[in-house]
């Protein structure tokens, strides 16, 4: 009988080391799926857009910055630069705006009008292009988030596309 006992015991102990060791696991495990130090973000106000606001960020504004294309290595990446005159939002339009800009690319160099829509989330405006043609330079789609004087996002010009990113500054002014 004390064979018996101490066979349990030993199972016992073997038992309780295990449990032990995968409770010690948890945290570890949480912290995989769900962290436990995560905090909830802060509610998205749900106030109007600041339409002021971001035509005079855009106003008198050069994007600068990199573009791939899709089924390219992408460390080589090619340099765009957008220089806009103007942003204005359309009178009477929900989410029409026109923008002024000087568009080089290749060989051409045009300012011309571009209208486009912009959608907010909160406060962050994102461009939404969907088939738009410009004549002389092709059809173009796009998203472009613009937050923190960055943007990014996709583009799509005829049959190729890919991402950009850059900085939004002022335009240097004479």
């Amino acid at each position: 009988m004390n064979a018996t006992i101490a066979s349990y015991r030993r199972m016992s102990f073997a038992v309780c080391t295990i449990v032990l060791a995968v409770l010690s696991m948890l945290p570890f495990v949480g912290t995989a799926q769900e962290p436990a130090t995560q905090t909830k973000p802060k509610a998205t106000p749900t106030a109007a857009p600041p339409i002021e606001e971001f035509e005079k960020y855009l106003t008198n504004a050069v994007l600068t910055g990199v573009f791939t294309i899709d089924g390219q290595p992408l460390n080589k990446l090619e340099e765009e630069r957008y220089e806009i005159k103007s942003c204005k939002k359309v009178e009477g339009e929900e989410s029409l705006w026109e923008i002024q800009t000087r568009i080089k690319y290749g060989d051409k160099d045009l300012t011309v009008p571009v209208f486009v829509n912009i959608e907010w989330v909160g406060r962050t405006p994102m461009i939404v292009l969907d088939s738009i043609t410009i004549p002389g330079l092709g059809t173009f789609s796009a998203r472009v988030v613009f937050h923190d004087r960055k943007y990014a996002g996709t583009w799509k010009h005829d049959n190729v596309g890919g991402h950009l990113f850059g900085r939004v500054e002022p335009a240097e002014t004479k």
